[in-house]
Formats: structure tokens, C-alpha cells, sequence
């Protein structure tokens, strides 16, 4: 029983991963190519900038296909160590570039309504590219203990026959180098962003509704970035980060993070509707994609049900040959 659980809990992992990976790349290619188009316009605005950041960190998703390997493997690692610690290095380095890039995003939309005339004056596209930088410098600098602790030196030994594990089943040594890492990233890159989203938010979604002249659509637009964004921090970062404090005061890595690290991932499908609710030139490139797929989908049905006309006349044309024939007789 206990197998047939194992077997079935890496089976909804991979499923849920491929779901990840089908809808979220191409939702983010596409407000890829809308970020880059407004980011090239005159005076792009910093939250643009922050936008066309978190595109990228979201597709750093590229690198899902191998958590799909390892989870078709049962969470065994076939490819490498090198492999395995860029790839962990650029998941894990994703996951937290995007907590201050929206972070980011929230001060800008709480500045833009709470500071309306101060905001237009100091709006500079500098501002973004060094929040950006910063966020970068962040995730990347501190998730470089992945590829370190990949290759401290241990007094593990371990069956060469069989398929290693990729950033798991820690020695004393790692251990003691990991968890109090884990714990700093936590503070530092999930709640303290998630304080400030969650201050600002609360901000601006406040500010919005007791204005009489915002629009409905604004405001639902308001609301639904919020709800969105706090989404992100609790349902999809929240387990991992969990992890970590718990990891460390238990001295150990939890067996339960394969499991958090997938919310994570859902973390890129979520995103496209945050670029949605915050950009006019998002909403443009998606609904243009949905009517066009909409007339996609219109025309295969029209030539479906063509098809099955002509062959329901031709069986009836056959059938009635057949009558014919056996009335001749």
C-alpha cells in the first residue's frame, strides 16, 4: 500500500508539472513579446520593467522538463551532477527572484494611487532596471548554495550501481551548511516581500474602492491583482518557505518538499493572470490570442461538422444503393 501510495503521489507530481509546463510557457511567451514591445516604446514605466523581469523568471520554467524526468524516475536523478545543480540552482533561484519582483510590482501600483503627482514626476525607467537588478542579485546570490553544497566534500557512501538523487537525502555535513541557508532565504526573500506586498495591496485595493470616479473594471482589476498576488505568496510559495523553518528547527530536510516545491512550480501559471490584471498591452496580446483561438476553434468545428454531413449523406447515398439493388432482385 504504502508503494502503491509513493507511486501514485510521484505520478500526480508529474502531471501536475507537465500542466505547468504546457500552460504556463506559452502564456509567458506571449506577455514576453507584449513586455519587450512596451518596454521599447518611449519612457517605459519601472513597473513594465518589473513585469518583463518576472516573464523571465517565470521562464526559467524551460527548466521543468527535467523535473519531469526526475519525477518520472521516482524522484531519482538520471542526468548528472552537473545537470543537477544548474538545474536546481535556476528552479530554485526562479522561485525567488519572483517574491521581490512582486514585491516590486505592489509598490509601484500602491506609489502610482497613494502618491499620484510624486509618481509621475519620479518615474523612471532606471528605478525598474535597478529593482530588477537587485532582485536578481537576491535569489541568484543567496541560491548559489545549491551548486555549493552540491559538491562539499562528505563521508557518504553510496550504491554506484544505483541512481543518485538530486539535491536530497543531505549528510551531517550538508545538512549543517543547508539549513541555516534555507532559514535566511525564507526571512529575506519570502516574508519580508510578502509583509510589504501585503501592506501595499491592502493599500491600494483601499484606496481604489473609496474613490467614486474609478471605474468597476478598475476596481475589479484592483481586486483581482491582489487576490491574485497574495495567491502566489501563500498557496504556491508558502509550503516551500514553511519547509525551510520546519526543516530547521527539526535538523533535517522534510520529505514532504517534493510535494511544496510543486506549488512553486504552479507559481507560473499563476502569474500570466497578474500580467493580465496590471498591463493594458498584456490584456491586448491575450485577448488577441483568445479570439484567435476562439476562430481556430470555430473553423475545426465548422470543417468537423462538414465532414460528418458528407459522411452521413454518403452512407445514406450507400444504403440507399443497396435497397435499390436488393428491391431488383
Amino acid at each position: 500500500q504504502g508503494t502503491a501510495l509513493y507511486q501514485g503521489r510521484n505520478m500526480g507530481l508529474l502531471f501536475i508539472y507537465c500542466i505547468s509546463f504546457f500552460f504556463g510557457l506559452p502564456a509567458n511567451l506571449l506577455a514576453l513579446r507584449a513586455f519587450v514591445g512596451r518596454v521599447r516604446q518611449p519612457h517605459p514605466a519601472p513597473v513594465h520593467i518589473l513585469l518583463l523581469s518576472l516573464t523571465v523568471a517565470d521562464l526559467l520554467l524551460l527548466l521543468l522538463p527535467f523535473k519531469m524526468i526526475e519525477a518520472a524516475y521516482d524522484f531519482l536523478w538520471p542526468l548528472g551532477n552537473a545537470l543537477c545543480a544548474l538545474t536546481a540552482y535556476g528552479f530554485y533561484s526562479g522561485i525567488y527572484c519572483s517574491t521581490w519582483l512582486l514585491a516590486g510590482i505592489s509598490i509601484e501600483r500602491y506609489r502610482s494611487v497613494a502618491f499620484p503627482v510624486q509618481y509621475k514626476l519620479s518615474r523612471r525607467p532606471l528605478y525598474g532596471v535597478i529593482a530588477a537588478l537587485v532582485s536578481g542579485i537576491l535569489s541568484f546570490g543567496h541560491c548559489s548554495i545549491v551548486i555549493i553544497v552540491q559538491y562539499l566534500p562528505t563521508h557518504n557512501v553510496s550504491d554506484p550501481e544505483s541512481l543518485p538523487v538530486c539535491y536530497e537525502n543531505f549528510t551531517k555535513e550538508q545538512l549543517d551548511v543547508v539549513l541555516p541557508v534555507r532559514l535566511e532565504l525564507c526571512l529575506v526573500l519570502f516574508f519580508i516581500p510578502m509583509a510589504v506586498t501585503t501592506f501595499c495591496y491592502w493599500r491600494f485595493v483601499h484606496i481604489m474602492l473609496s474613490r467614486p470616479q474609478v471605474g468597476t473594471k478598475k476596481r475589479w482589476r484592483a481586486v483581482g491583482l491582489a487576490a491574485v498576488t497574495l495567491f502566489n505568496f501563500l498557496v504556491c510559495f508558502g509550503p516551500y518557505n514553511v519547509s525551510h523553518v520546519v526543516g530547521f528547527f527539526q535538523k533535517s530536510s522534510q520529505n514532504w518538499r517534493a510535494c511544496a516545491v510543486l506549488f512553486s512550480a504552479l507559481n507560473a501559471c499563476i502569474d500570466p493572470l497578474i500580467f493580465y490584471f496590471s498591463s493594458s498591452a498584456a490584456r491586448r496580446a491575450f485577448d488577441r490570442e483568445l479570439r484567435r483561438l476562439q476562430t481556430w476553434g470555430a473553423s475545426l468545428s465548422a470543417e468537423w461538422r462538414k465532414a460528418r454531413e458528407a459522411a452521413v449523406k454518403k452512407g445514406k447515398a450507400s444504403a440507399g444503393m443497396v435497397n435499390d439493388s436488393f428491391t431488383g432482385e
